[in-house]
């Protein structure tokens, strides 16, 4: 981990970025189960603010930091959330390396009130590794909310280890816990050893019934809710019902702060040109800043920030309740008939928002076959993106003629179908790759299912807003400042009295053609690789023959430039379905070069969705063309 000796016996931390030949009085370890509030103890006592989240798999990778106790200094590693030290997943190598290593003064184990017998297993398996050990009982606040009560002292007595009850928000209760800290000591005698998993279950449970005094009238009543969350019959119907909520809020919503940055971003167009001018730049450098750079990036900001800042937070509000695992769960069979698991419905759900962010995510998959394939198909759900460009294509297409509420309703159900093609065909490209590329069969997973918890509104948005929102809007205003400058240029040089950009358009056309497409339209999508969403951008600047990009506010005015140039319905269902099924944008392969460590899987994931796009895509036209001729 990181952590070794000098020649004084002082402990110095060398792997880490942000700690590098520091001394410390003491080394602590912080491990438990996913769900426990382990993240949320960690930043209460160093001050420092991990993300945490509902579900398991959030935290892969340690995080250190530093709890000052009178004038003892503290490192702490949070490591990552894992249900056993049976090393099957990556969470659980590296906090099984941890603490075999023994390079440290002690271990914290942070365990849940609310679930005290399953949290034991973790606690008896590394009791046979060190006695060095704290444990501490979080959440004692939902416990008492539950009616469950918790006997610490002889929780204390029968474990032979310190028990502290703890709740993150409550200052006290963490301050007795760094006391704690400092007094971890090793006690040869309370060294446990089983004979198997089973022996650790028994004895879990035995131990719980002597100190665990509850009221099962909460129990039954999350048993009522996951009946029906989880169940064969209404799970998926709900689960496709919440989710429509959620876009249908954020396509109703998101419209009018859209506009009004839209119109905020054009009163600053003519003070910047002034500027430019007064500073004397030559204007081939001014109308490249300013309709090149500023044009695409201001797009951006005004078409992605709205939805995001209302995604994002309903999102996250689905998370804290703790639904997410529960879609996790209701998608498991579909994923293990498909050679994977419901795990990979979690990487999935972080895809909606980046799928950058959800290729990380995948770290979370308990084989590296499950983890490439999981890695693979993210791309096959929308990102935040690609939303506007299914949302305004919907909405013109599809509820124009309608429009208000209904054409709302339209155009969420839309989009809706669009999502579900995407999952439909990631499970089916997950089941060819477990046949074919990367053979296998499921491994199975456990997934926890998180009791059903009262948001904290300040903090989903704080989390969505700084840790989301704000994270993609910079990402993709990095990748648009070059894609602005590049498009630009194509659009204003000409060759032979037409720009190099129509010359591509024109290169690309016949074969578009054939995917129910024009060259100008393919030609967006491919220069829209450093972002998604300039796609559509590009496409009406080629279509109104203008060297910059256009900034429409209305539906209706783009509607009417898409028509003027020979869009029809079939046009609008290939580009839903393009949009859904293309190469990922360029900030998400850059990150499978990261994660996979291989250029290899980086063209697999740009070749096999793109591919399989222009595979339907030409398959829609066929069929399409033939009923026109019947």
């Amino acid at each position: 981990m990181g952590l070794t000796k000098n020649s004084t016996g002082n402990k110095l931390a060398v792997d880490t970025n942000i700690l590098v030949n520091e001394d410390f009085d003491f080394i602590i370890g912080m491990t438990g189960n996913p769900n426990v509030g382990k993240s949320s103890i960690f930043n209460g006592l160093t001050g420092m603010h991990q993300h945490t989240g509902n579900w398991t798999g959030k935290t892969i990778e340690s995080s250190f930091g530093i709890c000052n106790y009178e004038e003892k200094k503290i490192l702490i590693a949070d490591l990552p959330g894992t249900y056993s030290l049976s090393s099957y997943s990556k969470e659980e190598d590296v906090t099984y390396d941890f603490i075999a290593s023994k390079n440290y003064d002690g271990l914290v184990i942070v365990v849940d009130a609310t679930a005290l017998e399953r949290n034991l297993n973790l606690v008896l398996q590394i009791l046979e590794l060190t006695s060095k050990v704290v444990v501490c009982v979080n959440l004692l606040d939902e416990a008492e909310k539950k009616k469950i009560k918790i006997d610490l002292d002889k929780l204390s007595e029968v474990l032979g280890v310190p028990v502290i009850g703890t709740v993150a928000m409550k200052k006290d209760t963490l301050e007795k816990l760094k006391q704690k800290l400092c007094e971890i000591t090793e006690n040869g005698d309370v060294i446990r050893k089983f004979n198997s998993n089973e022996e650790i279950v028994e004895e879990a449970t035995r131990i719980a019934e002597e100190v665990v005094s509850k009221d099962d009238m909460d129990l039954e009543r999350s048993l009522k809710f996951d009946k029906v969350l989880t169940s064969k019959k209404w799970g998926i119907p709900i689960m496709i019902g919440m989710l429509g909520i959620v876009f249908w809020i954020t396509i109703v919503l998101a419209n009018y702060p859209s506009k009004f940055l839209s119109w905020i971003f054009e009163l600053g167009r003519d003070p910047l040109i002034y500027f430019f001018e007064f500073m004397n730049f030559p204007t081939w450098i001014n109308n490249l800043l300013v309709d090149g750079v500023y044009q695409t990036v201001t797009w951006i900001v005004s078409v992605m920030l709205p939805p995001m800042a209302i995604f994002f937070p309903l999102f996250t509000l689905l998370e804290d309740v703790g639904v997410l695992p529960r879609i996790a769960f209701n998608l498991d069979n579909f994923f293990r008939k498909a050679g994977t698991s419901g795990k990979q419905a979690l990487t999935m759900c972080m895809g909606f928002g980046c799928n950058a962010a959800g290729v990380v995510g995948c770290r979370i998959m308990t084989s590296t076959r499950e983890r490439l394939i999981a890695i693979i198909t993210n791309c096959f759900v929308p990102c935040n993106g690609r939303f506007p460009i299914l949302i305004t294509i919907a909405t013109i297409f599809f509820a124009g003629a309608v429009g208000g509420f209904t054409g709302s309703i339209i155009s969420t159900f839309v989009v809706m179908l669009t999502i579900l093609m995407g999952i439909f065909f990631s499970i089916m490209v997950s089941k060819i790759l477990s046949k074919t590329l990367l053979k296998g069969e499921s491994g199975g997973f456990f997934l926890e299912l998180p009791p059903y918890r009262k948001p904290n509104v300040s903090s989903i948005i704080v989390r969505s807003i700084l840790d989301r929102t704000l994270f993609v809007l910079g990402r993709a205003i990095l990748s648009a400042v070059p894609a602005g400058i590049i498009i630009w240029l194509l659009a204003n040089i000409d060759v032979n009295g037409f720009s190099m950009l129509y010359h591509i358009a024109s290169f690309f056309d016949p074969f578009a053609r054939l995917m129910g497409l024009d060259g100008y339209i393919l030609t967006a999508f491919i220069f829209g690789i450093p972002a998604n969403e300039i796609v559509l951008p590009i496409v009406l600047m080629m279509y109104m023959n203008k060297g910059v990009m256009v900034n429409i506010e209305s539906a209706l005015e783009i509607g009417k430039v898409l028509l003027e140039n020979g869009w029809t319905i079939l046009t609008a269902i290939n580009v839903m379905i393009f949009t859904i099924l293309h190469f990922p944008c360029m900030t998400t392969l850059l990150t499978i070069k990261k994660e996979t460590g291989s250029s290899k899987w980086v063209w697999v994931s740009f070749l096999i969705p793109t591919a399989l796009g222009v595979l339907v895509c030409m398959c829609t036209n066929l069929v399409y063309q033939l009923c026109m001729l019947i």
